[in-house]
């Protein structure tokens, strides 16, 4: 019976430093596989500066405000909210199918060009869905990464693109990206307009609450609107 037991510890003890170095190996292959799709982002639309940086941290500051507010609890442990802030960088990776003509038109955009802007939330899904390695177990954040890519434009009222979800429909993630991006598009200058200020974008967002906006996402990102005007000053874009 000793020697059985022995044998049993013996083989737990390689069973578990093996599932260790798989899980390393694992986490190895996707920061590998998260700095390439960045570095393909940040390459493509590098125009924004650090709009990268400010929005995955406004994502963390709203998904930590709404977990501290009892809220979504199920879908913002710590570990989900990680894998949201690694994720929110590539929120605009489908920008990488869209023509420069469109994409740095210092200009508004006409009718079909617009249309054809909105693409790029499908082709974001489809890059990362790409990426994703079949059977494997490493993918949490890319598969937070494909449903902030295909969902960060939909609006809680269904009026949004591509497909038109409404309310809960839509990924908790997606629903807090979308806030945090449309608040750092107001407040940053751009080749077609000046930047807002925070009042005014505060304004906006509150006028959007329900609409485009989960509610509970817009109180929480009231919250934290000290915090916010400290990111955005802090990673400002250089002038």
């Amino acid at each position: 019976m000793s020697n059985v037991m022995i044998c049993i510890l013996i083989t737990n003890y390689y069973l578990e430093t093996l599932m260790k170095e798989h899980q390393n190996n694992a986490l190895a292959i996707e920061e590998g596989m998260l700095h390439s799709l960045n570095a393909l982002s940040m390459a493509r639309d590098n125009a924004t500066g650090n709009h990268i940086i400010r929005t995955k941290n406004y994502v963390q500051a709203i998904a930590h405000r709404l977990n501290s507010m009892g809220m979504y609890q199920d879908e913002l442990s710590e570990s989900a909210i990680a894998n949201m802030v690694k994720a929110a960088p590539l929120h605009d990776i489908g920008k990488v199918g869209i023509l420069d003509s469109i994409l740095k038109k210092p200009g508004p955009l006409t009718p079909d060009e617009w249309a054809v802007m909105k693409t790029h939330t499908s082709i974001g899904e489809d890059v990362l869905q790409a990426a994703m390695v079949k059977d494997a177990r490493h993918t949490q954040v890319l598969d937070v990464a494909i449903k902030i890519a295909g969902c960060h434009h939909e609006c809680w009222d269904g009026s949004g693109y591509p497909r038109g979800l409404s309310g809960i429909e839509i990924p908790l993630a997606a629903r807090i990206m979308s806030l945090a991006d449309m608040f750092d598009a107001l407040v940053s200058k751009r080749v077609y307009k000046d930047a807002w200020s925070h009042e005014d974008a505060y304004a906006e967002i509150l006028r959007l609450n329900g609409a485009r906006f989960d509610p509970l996402v817009v109180e929480a990102f009231m919250m934290e609107s000290d915090h916010f005007i400290d990111i955005s000053i802090r990673f400002r874009d250089d002038s």
